[in-house]
C-alpha cells in the first residue's frame, strides 16, 4: 500500500465505525474528570479523577495497540472494548517502552557522569562558552539517542500489534529490519503528512475550545480520540506490507521444510 493510500485509508477509518466510535470516547472522558473536578472545585470527583485517570493508563494504550494490530491485519473495523485484554496490551506496552528506554537512560548517565563535572568546572571558572558547548553537546546526545529508540519503540508497537509477541517486539535488529523494508523515505514522508494534516485537525478544532466548558470535553473525549485512532490505524497500515511479506516468507519457509520432509 502506498503512503498516499495508507493516510487516506486511514483518515477515513473513525467515520467508517461510527457506531463503535463512542467507545472511543467514553475511555478518553476518564482523563477529563480531574479537571472538571478542579473547575466545580469538588474534592470527591478529583479523587474519582484520579482513580479514572490510572485506569485510563491501564486500559487506552491497549485499546490503542488493538487498532494498529487492526491496521496491520488490513482490517477496517475498530475493535471491541474488552476490559482484560487492553489492561494485559497494555502491561506489555509499557514493558516495551520500559525496554526502549533503557539505553537512552544509559546513555543520559554515562554522559552525565563524564561531562557533567567538567561543565560545572566550567561554570565555576566563569568559562561559560565551555559551560554552555558542553551542556549543548550532553543535549544534544542524549536527545539524538531519545529520537532514535523512540522511533525504534514506534515500530516494535507495531511489530508487537502484529506478532501479538512482547518478545518479538523487543528484538531490535528485527525492528530495524523492519524499517529498512518499509524505507527511510517512505517513512520520512508517512511522518511529514501525517503531521501536516493531524496538525491542520487539531488547529481547526481547537476553536471549539473556546466554547465555555464543553468546548473542552469537545476537544479531549472527540477530537483526540478521533487523532489518535487515525494516528494508530496509519502505523498499523505502513506495517501492513512487512506483515504480508512475513506472512509469506513463512510460507516459503515451510513449504520448503516440507519438501525436505518428504524427500
Amino acid at each position: 500500500m502506498d503512503i498516499a493510500r495508507i493516510i487516506s485509508s486511514s483518515f477515513k477509518y473513525p467515520f467508517r465505525n461510527i457506531k463503535k466510535l463512542p467507545i472511543l470516547f467514553v475511555l478518553f472522558i476518564l482523563i477529563a474528570i480531574i479537571p472538571i473536578g478542579k473547575l466545580l472545585n469538588n474534592d470527591y470527583l478529583v479523587i474519582l479523577g484520579v482513580i479514572a485517570f490510572f485506569t485510563f493508563i491501564l486500559v487506552v494504550p491497549g485499546y490503542l495497540l488493538s487498532i494498529v494490530k487492526v491496521g496491520s491485519k488490513g482490517s477496517s473495523i475498530l475493535p471491541s472494548f474488552n476490559l482484560i485484554n487492553n489492561i494485559y496490551d497494555s502491561i506489555r506496552v509499557l514493558l516495551l517502552r520500559v525496554g526502549y528506554m533503557i539505553v537512552p537512560a544509559v546513555a543520559f548517565l554515562i554522559v552525565l557522569s563524564t561531562l557533567g563535572p567538567a561543565s560545572i568546572d566550567f561554570l565555576v571558572n566563569f568559562q561559560i562558552h565551555s559551560f554552555l558547548a558542553t551542556v549543548g553537546f550532553i543535549l544534544l546526545i542524549i536527545l539524538i539517542t531519545y529520537i532514535v529508540f523512540e522511533i525504534l519503540l514506534f515500530f516494535a508497537k507495531a511489530r508487537l500489534a502484529y506478532f501479538n509477541s512482547l518478545s518479538e517486539a523487543l528484538k531490535i535488529h528485527k525492528v530495524i529490519k523492519d524499517i529498512r523494508n518499509i524505507g527511510i523515505f517512505n517513512i520520512i514522508k508517512w511522518i511529514i503528512v501525517m503531521l501536516i494534516l493531524v496538525t491542520v485537525i487539531s488547529f481547526v478544532a481547537s476553536f471549539v475550545m473556546t466554547i465555555p466548558y464543553a468546548g473542552f470535553l469537545i476537544y479531549v473525549c472527540i477530537v483526540i480520540p478521533i487523532i489518535e485512532s487515525i494516528a494508530n490505524y496509519s502505523l498499523g497500515l505502513l506495517y501492513s506490507n512487512i506483515a504480508e511479506n512475513d506472512d509469506d516468507l513463512h510460507r516459503f519457509e515451510r513449504e520448503i521444510e516440507l519438501l525436505k520432509y518428504e524427500n
